[in-house]
């Protein structure tokens, strides 16, 4: 299987799979001399991490399914700083319960990628998906904690949330109740709607999507590669290779294709001789440059395949092919939003981490 690094300078190799010993990754290229906090790591780890409970206890949102996600540095980081050699992070799987997914084998799951992974390879694991489970992201997530830890030496920060689950939108942006509520929602009174609807859809034995939005501060004008590697391209890749993500936007998105020119052009101006945009459809991003705007997209994400309602589906059968029914069994999420929210962080800073490592062999001033 190839495909499994991302990244030009600030270059990450993941592995592993979903009921397998472990998932971990490989750093190469994060630069000597940066604080590697391993707490920061896990606290990133813990936000996305399945059976997390929030400020109010369990999360009816998510899996109940309690992994520790315990991060291991293996090489790389002495005395709390990175060495400039390869960082090697390794999260244990402790708590698989492989029987629930025994039947299918043969079978498989709507939604899911079990029949084109079996088209591709001739063969997958299907003990919950293997390596195209969202629990893949666990690897994600701890490296893309690193990738902040370099950002932060630059004043760049990035932060996602949900605006939209269930049918139900966000009215307002409230950036501090974003930890505070199930959904990692940034509407109070919004999120409640969400909950109360999730509750209802678990019953149901169904699942729902929704849309995260992401906001990056404290970029400076300049980053990106303005043909192929542009900035916005290479986050759109970062964040359309999550599994569960359909669908990706910057600034005023699929809006711009209503308004006209003279209504979608952010007009500038200046602030103490520093030129200033006077809006941001843009999103931050100028023919594939940043343009010191902060950055804003967003990204749909679909609702959880997995369903406690019987399907229609077919099942592989001495080399050929049946319809079946199926109804799967496990512990599942209802809505990926919450646990989304901190993977999309972190390819949005594995991106900006590279981004930021190549402009610097951009030009000499």
């Amino acid at each position: 299987m190839s495909g499994n690094t991302f990244g030009t300078i600030f270059k990450v190799t993941t592995f592993g799979e979903s009921h397998g010993e472990a998932l971990g990754a490989v750093i190469d290229g994060c630069p000597a001399g940066i604080s590697v906090d391993r707490n920061e790591i896990q606290a990133a780890l813990d936000r996305r991490r399945p059976g997390a409970k929030t400020v109010n206890g369990m999360n009816a949102a998510v899996t109940t399914r309690s992994e520790p996600d315990t991060v291991e540095i293996l090489s790389g980081v002495v005395n709390g700083i990175s060495e400039g050699t390869p960082v090697a992070l390794v999260i244990r799987n402790t708590t698989q319960h492989s029987n629930d997914y025994s039947n299918l084998e043969h079978t498989f799951r709507p939604g899911h990628a079990d029949y084109t992974y079996f088209e591709k390879y001739g063969v997958r694991d299907y003990r919950g998906g293997g390596r195209s489970s969202g629990r893949e992201t666990a690897a994600r997530v701890a490296c893309g904690a690193v990738a902040g830890m370099l950002l932060r030496t630059a004043g760049i920060k990035i932060t996602a949330y949900t605006t939209a689950a269930c049918g139900i939108s966000c009215r307002k942006k409230d950036m501090t109740v974003i930890e505070h509520n199930m959904l990692r929602a940034c509407d109070k009174e919004a999120a409640a709607e969400m909950e109360k609807r999730i509750t209802e859809i678990r019953r149901e034995g169904n699942s729902a999507g929704g849309i995260i939005e992401c906001t990056v501060t404290g970029v400076p004008s300049g980053l990106g590669e303005p043909v192929f590697d542009k900035l916005d391209a290479e986050l759109a890749k970062a964040v359309m290779s999550i599994g569960a993500v359909k669908g990706i936007e910057f600034g005023s998105g699929f809006g711009a294709a209503d308004s006209t020119g003279k209504e979608n052009n952010d007009e500038m101006c200046t602030e103490n001789g520093n030129p200033v945009f006077l809006t941001n459809n843009a999103g931050g991003i100028l023919g594939g440059i940043s343009n010191g705007n902060d950055i804003i997209f967003r990204a749909a994400v679909k609702p959880v395949p997995s369903i406690f309602q019987k399907q229609q589906t077919v099942s592989s059968c001495d080399g050929g092919f049946e319809e079946s029914d199926l109804l799967i069994e496990g512990r599942h999420d209802v809505c990926l939003c919450p646990r989304i929210v901190p993977v999309i962080e972190a390819m949005a800073q594995l991106v900006l981490a590279d981004m930021l490592l190549r402009n610097r062999s951009s030009r000499i001033d």
